[in-house]
């Protein structure tokens, strides 16, 4: 099934569907369809990313962050994605998206999406990603604080600070290598 009408459908059901806040997590039930699946008759593992921009989705409009971002003319921009896949997701089933947010640091929020069928997590995405106006980066702490929250982030697990990192170190990298280049 088509990403766009997986949005529409979230759209159509939300007026039905209660606000949340922050730092809860919400819930978007779907059904695996036969554009999900790759050769081996399995959701591919890129869809798995689309099915977390319907989670995320439905997450920034009930937790109020799409009025932030309004109020801002912000847009909201993903800077790094990372999957664990544990079991398979096949024809017909049945899912649920679960879309939490961790955390934030001066520049990066991060958010979860567990997928969970038949009570079983069968994968996780993790995003870190942020506001962007034409001012330029929106400060987390300063987006959080609009949405009713401390500045202070939660305790983040070691682990995923560790990946911020990684993703820090790559870029630098991939920096210094356009650099280099164009020095030559």
């Amino acid at each position: 099934m088509n990403l766009w009408f997986r949005l529409l459908l979230m759209l159509f059901r939300r007026p039905w569907r209660k606000p949340t806040g922050p730092l809860d997590t919400t819930v978007v039930r779907m059904r695996v369809w036969p554009l999900d699946l790759d050769l081996n008759r399995h959701v591919t593992n890129g869809r798995y990313f689309t099915l977390a921009d319907v989670g995320r989705m439905d997450y920034v409009l009930r937790s109020g962050a799409y009025k932030v971002a309004l109020r801002n003319r912000a847009v909201p921009i993903v800077g790094d994605v990372w999957g664990k896949f544990r079991r398979e997701l096949k024809l017909f089933e049945a899912f649920e998206v679960h879309t939490r947010l961790l955390g934030w640091d001066e520049k990066w929020t991060f958010m979860e999406h567990r997928f969970l069928s038949q009570g079983r997590v069968v994968g996780v995405v993790m995003m870190r990603g942020l506001f962007r106006s034409a001012q330029g980066t929106i400060a987390p702490g300063e987006f959080i604080r609009a949405l009713g929250l401390a500045e202070h982030s939660p305790a983040m697990p070691e682990w995923l600070s560790a990946w911020s990192q990684s993703c820090d170190d790559m870029s630098l990298g991939l920096r210094e290598e356009e650099s280099a280049r164009t020095v030559d």
